[in-house]
């Protein structure tokens, strides 16, 4: 079990006690101190874990990882596992054993599991901010359930892989079977998680999320923070799919790509259809069958999010404000495709000074204009030739049908994997969502390491 804490004196007393709290305990538990000036080694010894110190690490918290794992590896057999989680999260009670037996289930015929990755729900739930992230982190579970629990990424807010995947990796980079990195973790990566997913994916492994193993872990306060924590997400997940490039394993992930960046220029794309049509020829109406289409899309949003609780229903039956972070979170998809096509130094957080933020900031409008403009100017070529609003229709339809899947609890690629038995319902609330529960000591300040 490895915990890596960064300055995470407020976090690492209620992650050590989750683990503490498991019917199945962890072996070893290890706290991995990268450049902790607080109380961090301390707390950690009072509750019985090992303290790693890093060694002169420039690498973050990759870096930080390898440098433990170097040491950890070679004395466990291939049979053994180890759990990387964030020092911000707290487990439900079953989740080691969870994780466990279903890391150890193998169905015949498919390929072995690398890795067992979390279902993650956020807390504490203070300001609007945390409550339009929850909903998204609430709608995420639904969708892994209903994809039988086949996981995107391995999540750093905890994970269980198994030793004798995690050593073909490290083979694979020595050998150059992988495109980039040295050790276990890709330290080039920004969001190292996300790319030792692709990493097993690309050697043949299963990676899986299943329903039961349910963490709590931090949502950012501001929107700063966020800002700054989904620039890091997505530029990370490009810079990944860049490095990999198109494979069998890279493909689902790209066709997702480009959907979000086809509903990113979405927007834009029909204001300016709407905006012509209103002003040459006043504003179209909205027949009720798009009407009814459209509400088919906003409906499964709410039902989505119905497993958050009655503050989450409020929040995505009000629709504004959750429209309003979807633009926000558009911004951000833009930002970091337009870093990758201008080249920008990638980093983990604003940390350069005025005037190279000043620099960045210019290139970054610079760059929103000009794609904006390149949508604008593609909506006008679609009028000119008069299929704009079919393109929209085709958009819109194929919106409804996925939302019209998504409410049947069907996934289509489903018939193309198992559902192992005796795989968790879905129907758990984690203990910081019931009343009374000991989430409440989760208060105070909280960062990311």
């Amino acid at each position: 079990m490895l915990v890596p804490a960064h300055n995470e004196e407020a976090l690492i007393a209620e992650t050590l006690q989750s683990l503490a709290a498991q019917t199945r305990p962890a072996d070893e538990v290890i706290v991995v101190a990268d450049r902790c000036t607080d109380r961090t080694a301390h707390i950690s010894t009072a509750h019985g874990a090992r303290v790693v110190e890093s060694v002169a690490n420039t690498q973050a918290k990759a870096g930080a990882l390898n440098q433990v794992l170097d040491e950890l590896l070679p004395r466990l057999s291939d049979d053994d596992a180890v759990m990387i989680m964030d020092s911000d999260t707290s487990l439900s009670p079953e989740f080691i054993a969870r994780a466990a037996r279903r890391l150890h289930e193998q169905e015949p015929g498919l390929a072995p599991i690398g890795g067992v990755g979390a279902i993650f729900f956020g807390y504490p739930l203070h300001g609007l901010v945390c409550h339009l992230q929850d909903n998204e982190y609430v709608r995420y579970a639904r969708e892994l359930h209903r994809r039988r629990g086949r996981a995107d990424v391995l999540t750093g807010t905890a994970s269980l892989y198994q030793v004798k995947g995690l050593r073909h990796v490290h083979r694979a980079r020595t050998e150059n079977t992988l495109p980039r990195g040295n050790d276990v973790y890709d330290v080039e990566s920004l969001t190292e998680d996300n790319e030792l997913t692709l990493a097993l994916k690309h050697l043949g492994y299963r990676c899986v999320s299943p329903c039961a193993c349910i963490v709590g872990t931090e949502l950012m306060p501001t929107w700063s923070r966020l800002y700054y924590q989904r620039l890091r997400w997505q530029r990370g997940a490009l810079d990944n799919l860049k490095a990999y490039g198109l494979t069998r394993a890279t493909l689902p992930y790209m066709c997702r790509q480009t959907l979000t960046y086809l509903s990113v220029a979405f927007v834009p794309f029909f204001l300016t259809v709407l905006g012509y049509y209103t002003i040459t020829k006043g504003f179209p109406g909205v027949p009720w069958f798009w009407a009814a289409v459209t509400g088919i899309a906003a409906f499964e949003r709410v039902w989505a999010a119905k497993r958050g609780g009655w503050k989450a229903l409020l929040l995505a039956v009000a629709i504004v404000p959750e429209v309003l972070f979807d633009q926000f979170l558009n911004v951000v998809y833009a930002k970091a495709l337009i870093d990758i096509l201008t080249r920008t130094d990638a980093t983990w957080e604003q940390t350069h000074g005025r005037k190279k933020h000043l620099r960045k900031l210019l290139i970054t409008m610079c760059g929103l204009v000009l794609l904006l403009a390149a949508v604008m100017g593609l909506a006008f070529a679609c009028i000119a030739l008069g299929i704009a609003w079919y393109l929209i229709a085709v958009f819109v339809l194929f919106g409804a049908a996925a939302a019209a899947v998504r409410l049947s609890r069907l996934y289509p690629l489903g018939l193309l994997l198992s559902l192992p038995s005796g795989e968790p319902k879905h129907d758990e609330i984690p203990p910081w969502r019931q009343p009374e529960s000991s989430a409440s000591a989760a208060t105070g300040s909280r960062s990311h390491g």
